[in-house]
């Protein structure tokens, strides 16, 4: 008898797990805040705010600066958004830049 053992990276069994168990929350700001935080990392997520509505997340950004961030990582941003989330829950992502900082 010939056993095949698979080996997956412990990320990417982590990452399913942790997205199997976000998918299951009910929608919110705290579950869009926190999947964003886990899309962008901690320092970008600092510099924006969220908000999804009806399937467009909008991403309003400190200056113009952290704007350009997100705009030039959107493609990688929404992947990993769509990740945790689902493909079907952001259609969309638009970026601004706070006239008034956060």
């Amino acid at each position: 008898m010939i056993l095949s053992m698979v080996v997956l990276p412990l990320q990417s069994v982590a990452n399913g797990v942790l997205a199997d168990v976000i998918r299951r929350q009910p929608p919110s700001a705290g579950r869009t805040s926190f999947v964003w935080t886990l899309a962008v990392g901690p320092a970008m997520a600092k510099a924006t705010a969220v908000e999804l509505l009806d399937g467009v997340l909008v991403v309003t950004a400190r200056d113009a600066r952290w704007a350009r961030e997100v705009t030039r990582a959107h493609d990688t941003i929404l992947a990993r958004l769509q990740m945790f989330l689902g493909s079907n829950v952001i259609d969309e992502v638009r970026v601004h830049a706070s006239k008034e900082g956060l």
